[in-house]
């Protein structure tokens, strides 16, 4: 019986698209630009990543983040909040009304504007890892 666990797609020619070093991938994912060459944009939208990139042909679609940033973006709100909201407790212990008011806004927008560049820098680190999943041959 063969397993049907997922493996990552090695069969794509690995010097078909520029390869920089894991960390300036992940940084030009963070800025929303091709991990590979930095010089196209890599979303299609609010967090829909390009299938592939027009300038260097880097096969982008093909890094399905899935879970990992919803994953990290909490994980780094949390890091943020939860110490911001202990102290500001500790200084006056203001009403809960308007701890309310301040932390629950924003909580939400950090964790927004913290989406999509984590999304680029996971596809930055896929694409530089080649965690690559080809759909075809999944069917």
């Amino acid at each position: 019986m063969t397993s049907t666990r997922w493996q990552p797609n090695r069969s794509v020619a690995p010097n078909a698209w520029p390869h920089p070093p894991m960390l300036i991938a992940i940084g030009r994912g963070l800025l929303g630009r091709c991990p590979a060459c930095g010089e196209s944009h890599l979303f299609n939208g609010f967090l829909r990543v390009v299938a592939k990139c027009t300038n260097c042909g880097a096969p982008l679609g093909l890094a399905r983040a899935d879970d990992a940033p919803p994953y990290f973006t909490i994980l780094v709100t949390g890091h943020i909040i939860v110490p911001l909201l202990y102290v500001v407790d500790r200084m006056g212990e203001p009403p809960i009304w308007l701890m309310s008011a301040i932390f629950v806004p924003l909580t939400f927008f950090l964790a927004l504007g913290l989406l999509r560049p984590i999304k680029g820098a996971t596809v930055g680190l896929m694409l530089t890892l080649n965690m690559l999943k080809n759909d075809l041959a999944d069917r």
